[in-house]
C-alpha cells in the first residue's frame, strides 16, 4: 500500500514573507477555510506570533472556526524560543500547535545567538514544556538546516539526539535559503530517517536554484513523512516550493506515496491567492499558469485531433481546466477548428482558408486574438470578399493633441488614382470623414449619410481586444452596414468606411 505524505500548506505565514504581500485577517480566515475544507491540505501554517495585533485577530478568527470545526489541531503558528512569551501568545490567540524555530547551524547558532548548543537545547526544553502545560503541540524547526548537514552535521545530529527524546510531534527540516541540490536533499533525508525512524521529519524546500520540486520528489523518495509548500510558490526571495506542481508530480511519478489534496481546486484556490496578493501568476507557470495547456502551433492541434498525439498524463481536466488553443501567426485551420467547435461555427474549405489568412495577419501585427474575437473575424473577412475592391485607403496620419483640434491627412486609391487631402474635425475619425468628402468632391460623388456608429468588443474582453466598428449608411436608395476590425477604434471605424466606398 502507498504510504500517505502529509501536506502542510505555508501560503498564509511563509507565503506572506513575499515582499508586497500582507493578507488581511478575511483574507486568510476565507482561504484557511479553503484550503482545509475543499483542497484537503493536513494542515496550514497561519501566522508567526507576536508580529501585531492584526495578525492576532486572524488568527484569533481562524482559531475560532477551526475549534467550531473540530480541526484546531491542524491550525500551526510560528513560535521563538523566547522563554514562554509566544506560548502566552498562542493561548490568547486559541492556537494549539506551535511550530518552534530554532537553529539549525552551527553557523546560525554560534554569530546570532552566540550561544553553546547545550544553552540552546536548555532553553528548547523550556519552551516544550511551557507549550505542552498550555495544552500546546509542538513541532520544531531546524532554520538553515541544508547549511547545517553541509558544514556543521555533528551539530544537526547532537541537535536531532536531543529533539527525539522531547516530547515533541514533529522535526521540520528547511532548505531556508534554497541551497540544495536534487542528490544533498536525498543524502541528508535518506541519512537522518534511517538514524531516526521514529521520528515524523517535513521537508521544507525553497526554490532559489528553481529546484524546490525537484527537492521535494527526492524528499518524498527518502523517506520524509511531510512536505510544506505554498500556493504560486509565494514566498521570500525565489519563494517556496509550489504547491500545485509538487502535487501533480508526487501523483504522476510517485506512485509509492499518495496525499489527500483534492487535485482539482488547485487551479481555483491558485487564482483566488493571486487576486488576494496582487501577485500574477505567471502565463508559463505549470499547472496554473494560462498558457500551460494551451497549443500554439497548429501541428500540435492537428495532432491532438489524430489520436491525441500532444496529450500527456498532465491533462487540464484534473485541475478543473480546459485545453485552449491559441490564435494567431502561428495557428493554422486545425487550431482554428478547435475554436470554432466550441463556439458551435462551422465553415467550408474555402472560407476556413480565408479567416486563417487573416488571423495570421494579425499575429504578425501582434494583434491578440481570442476565441471570443472569432465571430468578428469570420464576419468581417467573409464580407470582405462580397465586393471587389476597387478603393483603397493608403496611408492616412490622425493627429490628436490638447488644445488643437484634431486632424488627418489621407492618401487614397479610387480607381488607379491617387489622392490626398487634409482636414480638421471634431474627432479624429471626424476629420477623415471630412477629408474624405474633400476627395470625392473632386470626384463629384455624393457620400452616403452616417445615420449610426456601433463599437463592441467580445464580452470579457481587456483593453487590447480587437474592436468591431459597425456603421449604418444611408443613401437615397436604401440603408446598409459594414463593418470593420482592428484593435483600434478609430482604425476599425476606417475600415468599415472603407467597405462601403467600395459598395457604393
Amino acid at each position: 500500500m502507498a504510504r500517505t505524505i502529509e501536506i502542510m500548506d505555508t501560503t498564509l505565514r511563509d507565503g506572506e514573507q513575499t515582499s508586497g504581500v500582507s493578507f488581511t485577517a478575511s483574507e486568510k480566515l476565507t482561504l484557511a477555510k479553503l484550503l482545509l475544507g475543499e483542497l484537503k491540505v493536513d494542515r496550514i501554517e497561519i501566522a508567526s506570533a507576536r508580529v501585531s495585533e492584526g495578525e492576532f485577530n486572524a488568527v484569533k478568527q481562524i482559531t475560532d472556526w477551526a475549534i467550531e470545526n473540530n480541526c484546531i489541531s491542524k491550525i500551526e503558528v510560528l513560535t521563538f524560543v523566547d522563554g514562554g512569551t509566544s506560548i502566552k501568545w498562542m493561548e490568547k490567540a486559541g492556537a494549539k500547535v506551535q511550530n518552534l524555530l530554532t537553529k539549525g547551524s552551527l553557523n546560525h547558532l554560534t554569530h546570532q545567538l552566540k550561544k553553546t548548543p547545550e544553552q540552546h537545547f536548555t532553553e528548547i526544553a523550556k519552551v516544550i514544556e511551557l507549550g505542552n502545560k498550555s495544552g500546546i503541540d509542538t513541532n520544531v524547526y531546524l532554520e538553515d538546516w541544508s547549511n547545517g548537514m553541509r558544514n556543521s552535521q555533528d551539530y544537526v545530529l547532537q541537535f536531532l539526539d536531543f529533539l527525539t527524546e522531547q516530547p515533541i510531534k514533529r522535526v521540520l527540516l528547511p532548505d531556508t535559503l534554497g541551497v540544495l541540490t536534487h542528490t544533498e536533499t536525498s543524502e541528508f533525508l535518506t541519512k537522518i530517517v534511517k538514524k531516526y525512524p521514529n521520528t515524523h521529519f517535513d521537508f521544507h524546500g525553497h526554490n532559489d536554484y528553481d529546484l524546490g520540486v525537484a527537492n521535494v520528489m527526492e524528499a518524498v523518495k527518502a523517506g520524509c513523512h511531510g512536505l510544506h509548500l505554498t500556493v504560486n510558490g509565494m514566498g521570500e526571495r525565489a519563494g517556496n516550493a509550489p504547491l500545485a506542481s509538487a502535487i501533480a508530480v508526487i501523483n504522476d511519478f510517485l506512485p509509492e506515496v499518495t496525499t489527500a489534496v483534492n487535485e482539482s481546486s488547485l487551479y481555483k484556490v491558485s487564482k483566488l491567492v493571486s487576486a488576494f496578493t496582487g501577485f500574477g501568476i505567471p502565463a508559463n507557470k505549470p499547472i496554473v499558469g494560462d498558457n500551460v495547456f494551451t497549443q500554439t502551433a497548429g501541428i500540435h492541434a492537428d495532432g491532438d485531433s489524430k489520436h491525441n498525439l500532444y496529450f500527456s498524463d498532465l491533462m487540464p481536466e484534473r485541475f478543473g481546466r480546459k485545453r485552449k488553443y491559441a490564435l494567431g501567426k502561428m495557428s493554422g485551420k486545425a487550431n482554428i477548428q478547435k475554436n470554432l467547435q466550441e463556439l458551435g461555427l462551422s465553415l467550408n474549405d474555402e472560407e476556413l482558408k480565408k479567416v486563417t489568412t487573416r488571423i495570421i495577419e494579425l499575429g504578425d501585427k501582434k494583434e491578440r486574438v481570442t476565441k471570443e474575437d472569432l465571430p468578428y473575424i469570420i464576419s468581417d473577412v467573409l464580407d470582405s470578399s462580397s465586393f471587389q475592391q476597387k478603393v483603397f485607403v493608403k496611408s492616412y496620419v490622425l493627429t490628436h493633441a490638447k488644445g488643437l483640434q484634431p486632424s488627418t491627412t489621407l492618401s487614397m486609391e479610387v480607381d488607379g488614382k491617387l489622392y490626398e487631402e487634409n482636414a480638421q474635425g471634431d474627432g479624429q475619425f471626424d476629420a477623415f470623414m471630412n477629408a474624405l468628402h474633400k476627395v470625392y468632391g473632386k470626384l463629384k460623388v455624393k457620400l452616403p449619410e452616417l445615420v449610426d456608429y456601433a463599437v463592441r468588443i467580445p464580452p470579457g474582453s481587456n483593453s487590447d481586444a480587437l474592436c468591431e466598428t459597425m456603421i449604418t449608411w444611408k443613401t437615397t436608395k436604401n440603408d446598409f452596414v459594414t463593418t470593420g476590425l482592428d484593435s483600434d477604434q478609430t482604425v476599425s471605424a476606417i475600415k468599415a468606411t472603407e467597405k462601403m466606398l467600395n459598395i457604393i
